[in-house]
């Protein structure tokens, strides 16, 4: 296998441009993660056919890779003509304009990375200070505690004469209020340094945790498959161990538990050929295994290649699974686009909903949406009726058909005219591509 000198930090270069995960960009090019980043360091070799694969899931070709700063700086310009809203470009001429003008080339396509690395990072840092329920609670306990100290303190230094019995009350309360405070400071100082050194928001709630530890696993977890050695299984169950809370823990426990059950009912072995046969449709599926049709959303979400998006949401329309797909991007904290169609198939239990979306950005990507909900009794027959959606994501390449505008939440959705819309966006309306 020969070594492309130097190919590997063009294509970290061309994700980072992306804004695409290192996880992300390696599941789809279906290689580890580990092997991705020592690929993007230059420390390992890498074939033709996997610097193939990594060009066709970062939307280039294998020469431009190759061939150095001045393929990707044409591409950062077709990029950034991509996004130019109602400017039209001479994108035919980009090539003259590199040779002519390189230094005006240059100044160009950087501030198109630093536009893009800056609208990431604002709507991040929005997702995750305006809508973030962790960091309000924790804000507000310490707020409490703080006022609860004062209160106590006060009383012991204004009052001088109190009983000893209350005096003795009075300092176990101060006692065990600051030991509140000391605690949840740490634990608030902890929770906003986590993601300091990591390209991504860190994580901040158990089901944050399991996501991120079944991305670990590549959304791949074959030791659950029927006839699997019982040491990996065990080592699958071991693994998610690891997890920091005991919340993270159970949930990954339940979680697993459903999966096991989905994978005796609907072998991984047998459903890529039957997807091969009968396409990407959770109903006919479902009927084929004789299985419940959320069973199959949850199916399709771990199968290899990472070329599904899968969300899943409780009645009340919250998201309690979410596998993303590149161009889809899904809220951390929130409401999510109340357009989409996973709410439209809450809204009409047991009704299939079909639809191309086309999500907002800087390069608006068109996505083909299937979406289902099915109502459950969890409390007999005179209990709630609960119920859960699933929107399948699939890419609409070269699929006709008039599409939907859609975004991810609307203060972070730059489109302007919205009927959907609840708040004003954080990011400009210059950059609407509908």
């Amino acid at each position: 296998m020969p070594r492309l000198a130097l190919t590997g930090g063009r294509v970290r270069e061309r994700r980072l441009a992306l804004g695409q995960r290192q996880a992300d960009v390696a599941r789809a090019a279906g290689i580890s993660a580990s092997y991705l980043n020592l690929i993007e360091h230059n420390r390992r070799r890498i074939s033709p056919e996997v610097l193939a694969r990594l060009a066709d899931v970062l939307g280039t070709d294998s020469a431009a890779l190759a061939r150095g700063s001045e393929g990707i700086l044409a591409m950062d310009l077709r990029d950034a003509a991509a996004g130019a809203g109602g400017a039209r470009p001479e994108v035919e001429r980009i090539e003259d304009l590199i040779g002519r003008f390189p230094g005006w080339a240059e100044l160009l396509a950087g501030q198109h990375r630093r536009l893009g690395r800056m609208e990431r990072s604002v709507a991040a840092l929005s997702d995750r200070m305006a809508h973030d329920p962790h960091l309000s609670a924790a804000l507000h306990e310490l707020l409490s505690v703080v006022s609860a100290v004062r209160s106590t303190a006060a009383i012991l230094a204004e009052t001088e004469e109190i009983d000893p019995v209350w005096r003795a009350r009075f300092h176990a309360n101060l006692h065990a209020d600051a030991e509140r405070l000391a605690t949840g400071a740490e634990a608030l100082v902890a929770y906003l340094d986590e993601s300091g050194d990591t390209e991504e928001p860190g994580i901040a709630a158990p089901q944050e945790e399991l996501e991120a530890w079944l991305v670990s696993q590549n959304w791949t977890l074959a030791a659950l498959e029927p006839g699997a050695a019982p040491e990996a299984r065990s080592a699958l169950l071991a693994g998610s161990g690891g997890l920091a809370s005991g919340a993270a823990r159970q949930l990954a426990r339940d979680w697993l538990a459903q999966a096991a059950s989905d994978a005796a009912a609907i072998p991984m072995v047998d459903l890529i050929p039957a997807v091969a046969r009968t396409g990407l449709d959770p109903v006919l599926l479902a009927r084929q295994f004789g299985a419940d049709v959320m069973a199959v959303f949850r199916r399709l979400a771990l199968m290899p290649g990472g070329t599904l998006g899968v969300v899943i949401c409780d009645a009340s329309g919250t998201m309690i699974f979410r596998k993303p797909l590149d161009g889809f991007p899904l809220p951390r904290f929130g409401a999510a686009c109340p357009l989409w169609p996973l709410y439209a198939a809450l809204g009409r239990p047991m009704s299939p909903v079909q639809a191309l979306v086309e999500m907002s950005g800087r390069t608006p990507q068109r996505f083909r949406t299937l979406a289902f909900c099915r109502p459950h009794l969890t409390g007999g027959f005179a209990g709630p009726q609960m119920a859960e959606a699933a929107m399948l994501i699939l890419p609409a390449d070269g699929v006709p058909g008039e599409t939907l505008a859609v975004g991810t939440s609307c203060r972070i959705c730059p489109r302007p005219a919205c009927a959907a819309r609840r708040e004003p966006s954080l990011l400009s309306e210059s950059q609407t591509a509908a």
